[in-house]
């Protein structure tokens, strides 16, 4: 009995990091989608793969050093603040492949599959190395 109060123990510090995790994840999902001039969620209604692409990996990339921010974290202040900071990382890596992508957010309407796979391979690429940086 013993061992599974003192297991429980960190359930409260789970559910404030998990609860805490899933609203930055929803406040990096937001300004993404603020940022594209594309309504995601229609354009994967209507089936186009490639805005799915986009957007699963931008949740991925995200969610990647979120979550390395999240086993870092000396407290749940310090686990925002790098959270923060991996969002706008993440941000920055869009607003720059747009720079040399100019015509992105129409290819993806169109459905053009290979710059959406180019995006996402970069989202998760940077997310991986985002997270790697979080760690001290």
């Amino acid at each position: 009995m013993t061992t599974i109060i003192a297991t429980l123990s960190g359930l409260v510090p789970f559910l404030m990091y998990f609860g805490t995790a899933l609203i930055l994840l929803m406040l990096f999902m937001s300004i993404y989608m603020r940022l594209t001039p594309n309504d995601e969620i229609a354009l994967i209604k209507d089936n186009n793969a490639a805005a799915s692409v986009v957007l699963s990996a931008a949740f991925v990339g995200f969610s990647i050093p979120l979550a390395s921010a999240a086993a870092n974290s000396v407290n749940l202040v310090d686990f925002i603040v790098w959270g923060l900071v991996a969002g706008m990382a993440q941000l920055l890596v869009f607003l720059v492949f747009r720079r040399f992508y100019p015509l992105v957010s129409e290819r993806i309407s169109k459905g053009e599959i290979a710059v959406s796979i180019k995006l996402a391979g970069l989202s998760v690429t940077v997310g991986m190395l985002n997270a790697a940086c979080i760690t001290y």
